[in-house]
């Protein structure tokens, strides 16, 4: 058996090791007026009610386990994981009932008709884009304009 440390650990009632004596104590205390409480033992086996840890179900204790972190955004799959994003085929799709396949099959197919719709109108509007056809008319409008409202500027900078 290993020497417990020579800072040791309190529990939550206030309990360490002796590192002399190898006995579980409370250490001394000291009062408000200065005296000092002495060092009490405690019983080997004994555990206070502070030191009692919450009971934990198995049920309570895989839902723990299956918990996502903080950390984690939803709908995201680590790498490291054998399900592949996107489809059920292959091993697994055989864990699934004859209805839950189908289903997936339906889902999966619905998903790629819309894909191509989708990449079908990007491509449609791609084609309808033509450049707007310029008005000389309103060009040469603007550029009088602009040219009008250079020569108010200067004229109002000379007074």
């Amino acid at each position: 058996m290993s020497l417990p440390s020579l800072d040791p650990d309190k529990s939550a009632s206030g309990i360490t090791v002796d590192p002399k004596t190898l006995q579980r104590v409370i250490a001394p205390t000291k009062r408000a007026d200065g005296s000092v409480r002495k060092e009490i033992k405690i019983r080997p086996g004994y555990t206070p009610q502070e030191d009692v840890s919450l009971f934990r179900g198995t049920k309570q204790l895989q839902a723990e386990a299956r918990k996502l972190a903080k950390t984690n955004v939803p709908g995201w799959i680590p790498p490291s994981s054998s399900a592949k994003p996107g489809g059920s085929s292959g091993a697994a799709a055989s864990g699934l009932s004859k209805s839950a396949k189908k289903n997936a099959k339906k889902r999966e197919k619905k998903q790629a008709e819309l894909e191509a719709k989708i990449k079908d109108s990007w491509e449609d509007d791609d084609e309808d884009e033509a450049p707007a056809p310029t008005d000389k008319k309103k060009d040469e409008e603007v550029e009088g304009l602009t040219n009008k409202l250079d020569e108010a500027k200067i004229s109002d900078k000379e007074t």
